[in-house]
């Protein structure tokens, strides 16, 4: 965001008194709590719900078009016309020199998955698509999984376990708690069901910039971590892998994160406002 409306916005939408007072008392007893830049303004706010939509709405989309014998291309094109036509900007394409429009991610890829004509959709494959939306300047980040024809069981039940430790973590997001909660019930509840937590990939804040502090690990304890303020907007999209928590990138494209035990992995994915009666989803 430029740095002049910035400063409009801050001067005109200042942090409320009463959080600005609990987080210095929190500072005063060392605890973690976010730069004051990164406490969204009602202006930024719905910025980022009209991002939102059109990101809910491509993802919505995609679930109406995806289908076994499509190329992973075949998304990347619709994801290009479906966010043009509803005035946003593919974050993605160009981010750090990553050359498609969203990521693509199939079974035991984790995440970063980059689109290709050659690369095809099979009955029985389980489907991760990441999409970030531009929308005047601000940022909507949100990953949804897909089953394509037949899913086997395991696949299935990785699929909504894994969509069960993203509403877990949801529901530690509350204000003044920490991210460390929000790790802690993800990691407790996978590992109940027999799954590992990959551990060098998480959440982050969003909005004004695609990457924001602070990073919200899906691993974690109680009470531990950077405080989670009213106005801060962060993502939540655990990656649970059915094998061992480890993880490689591809070698030849630089992008792509796999399992290393090439097991398959799962991620969902939401956008949230923490308000100070608990929390919004800002797309999903």
């Amino acid at each position: 965001m430029d740095k002049k409306i910035w400063q409009e916005i801050d001067e005109k939408e200042p942090i409320p008194e009463n959080i600005l007072q609990r987080m210095e008392e929190l500072r005063s007893h060392k605890a973690e709590v976010i730069e004051d830049k990164y406490i969204k303004r009602p202006t930024q706010i719905e910025g980022i719900r009209r991002a939102g939509v059109v990101n809910t709405g491509l993802l919505d989309h995609i679930g109406e078009v995806i289908h076994d014998g499509m190329s992973t291309q075949e998304i990347d094109d619709i994801v290009d016309a479906y966010t043009k036509e509803h005035g946003g900007i593919c974050a993605c394409l160009n981010f750090e020199g990553y050359p498609k429009n969203v990521c693509v991610s199939i079974n035991e890829e984790v995440c970063h998955g980059i689109p290709a004509r050659h690369r095809k959709l099979h009955d029985g494959d389980i489907v991760n698509v990441d999409c970030t939306t531009i929308v005047d300047g601000y940022y909507a980040d949100a990953s949804r999984m897909f089953m394509i024809g037949h899913v086997s069981e395991a696949r299935r039940r990785l699929v909504e376990e894994t969509k069960k430790c993203l509403e877990l973590g949801m529901e530690a997001a509350q204000p003044w708690a920490t991210v460390g909660d929000i790790g802690a019930v993800i990691q407790k509840y996978a590992q109940s069901k027999g799954y590992s937590v990959v551990r060098e990939l998480g959440g982050h804040g969003v909005g004004i910039e695609f990457h924001e502090d602070p990073f919200v690990s899906h691993v974690g304890r109680k009470n531990t971590g950077m405080v989670l303020v009213p106005g801060m907007v962060l993502t939540i999209e655990p990656m649970i892998n059915i094998g061992k928590p480890g993880v490689v990138i591809d070698p030849y494209n630089d992008w792509t994160i796999y399992t290393e035990d090439g097991k398959d992995s799962a991620q969902w994915e939401h956008t949230i406002l923490i308000t100070e009666t608990g929390n919004e989803i800002l797309t999903h």
